[in-house]
């Protein structure tokens, strides 16, 4: 998994981390692909963060082409390789367009034939950018998607960064990759 850490045997799992586990596994996700091994060193961040990351991911009100969209900005922002590589097949299973996808983690401008689309990618793309969100862009979020999705969509932009942050710092890989869609 990665030299930082030391490697997490679940056989010797404190019961606190054999919960985390347990909820994971047994939840959505169905598997700890991702910042999950890292977390378990923690097991109180790990059972809040997995549990914010289920609602963020599953939950927002967003469709899930949006939210894996923005997790696709979120990842090719912080150039992170296993949040790329986990997101990026679901994204175009979800409906993201290729063509989209690939600029977006080349670092150019989509060109969105889709309105939801454009918007999601400004409003995150701002916010990385500029650490705001133009007071256009807000109401043009918040005319199409209202006050909860909204601000559901920043949770899930701030939730992602988290695990975009976990896995470079720790050189996170998702389990099987082999590529890297970003250059190191």
């Amino acid at each position: 998994m990665t030299e930082r850490l030391p490697r997490f045997d679940a056989s010797t799992a404190t019961p606190e981390q054999k919960a985390v586990l347990d909820e994971i596994l047994s939840g959505p996700r169905g598997n700890l692909n991702g910042p999950f091994l890292g977390w378990i060193h923690s097991p109180e961040l790990a059972q809040q963060a997995q549990r914010l990351g289920a609602f963020c991911r599953y939950r927002t009100g967003l469709p899930l082409r949006l939210s894996e969209l923005a997790i696709l900005v979120t990842a090719a922002r912080w150039q992170a390789q296993a949040e790329w590589y986990i997101h990026y097949p679901i994204a175009l299973e979800a409906g993201v367009v290729q063509a989209d996808a690939e600029a977006i983690r080349s670092g150019q401008q989509p060109s969105f034939a889709d309105p939801d689309d454009a918007l999601i990618y400004a409003f995150a793309s701002e916010l990385y950018d500029t650490k705001r969100v133009s007071d256009a862009t807000y109401a043009a979020a918040v005319a199409r998607f209202g006050h909860e999705v909204t601000i559901n969509l920043v949770g899930l932009l701030g939730y992602y960064a988290l695990v975009a942050m976990t896995l470079n710092v720790f050189g996170m890989r998702a389990e099987g990759q082999v590529t890297l869609p970003f250059a190191q």
